[in-house]
């Protein structure tokens, strides 16, 4: 896939599926721009000297203001991809309205600020490609159960995603989702260690399809929320 010169927003860059993004696109040809709220993410980013990589520091990504400026930064915008998110499992009984506000904030604002900033940026410029990350309980709730605000939080982004689809595609820009299942990272080992690995996708293998989505070979695909389950 071709992304040579192509400037594309990472957020969520320096975590595992985030890193796995950013290398396959290095790899492509892109210039990647990464926010990061902390300064350890950026110290131990394997990326962070490379020459088509620009890390964005102190960049809240559920306040508007810094979003407005992350992206008004980055001219001209092809992809925007939006992995940067949250995670909290608790039953309904010990979720308080703070706890279920954290995982909206965290989840579906900083994907919703982050697409409008996106739309703004490529409108008017031939137009480019969103990509969202949902989860596997976005689209199976049941799968929700003892986590039923990052599910709300998730679903959220799905159905954020067909909606914004439709309303952009006259302007050239297609969005679209993954729906990852537990991914193979070394935090999920080391949480369920007697889990079967081999079941669960790769980070790279994520990427993959991300890549595709975000790309201009993709010329007819929009508001997909694509699961990505491995054998899981």
């Amino acid at each position: 896939m071709e992304y040579r010169d192509k400037h594309v927003v990472v957020t969520g860059g320096t975590g595992a599926l985030g890193g796995a993004v950013v290398a396959a696109l290095l790899e492509a040809g892109a210039l990647c721009h990464v926010p990061y709220i902390h300064e350890a993410e950026a110290e131990r980013f394997p990326h962070r000297r490379h020459e088509r990589l620009t890390l964005i520091a102190g960049a809240n990504l559920a306040d508007e203001a810094a979003v407005a400026r992350l992206y008004g930064g980055i001219a001209p915008l092809w992809a925007s991809i939006h992995i940067a998110g949250g995670f909290a499992m608790a039953p309904i009984t010990e979720t308080d309205k703070a706890a279920l506000a954290a995982q909206l904030e965290t989840n579906l604002v900083s994907c919703f600020l982050c697409c409008r900033a996106a739309v703004r940026a490529m409108k008017g410029t031939g137009g480019g490609r969103i990509v969202n990350v949902a989860s596997r309980p976005a689209l199976e709730p049941r799968l929700g159960a003892g986590m039923t605000a990052y599910t709300v939080a998730k679903a959220g982004v799905a159905a954020l995603t067909g909606a914004l689809a439709q309303e952009v595609v006259g302007d050239g820009i297609l969005v679209n989702a993954v729906a990852p299942s537990i991914m193979d990272t070394p935090a999920n080992r080391k949480d369920m260690p007697k889990a079967n690995f081999a079941l669960w996708p790769k980070v790279e293998e994520v990427a993959a399809t991300i890549l595709f989505l975000a790309s201009p070979e993709n010329k007819v695909t929009r508001g997909a929320v694509v699961p990505v389950y491995g054998k899981s």
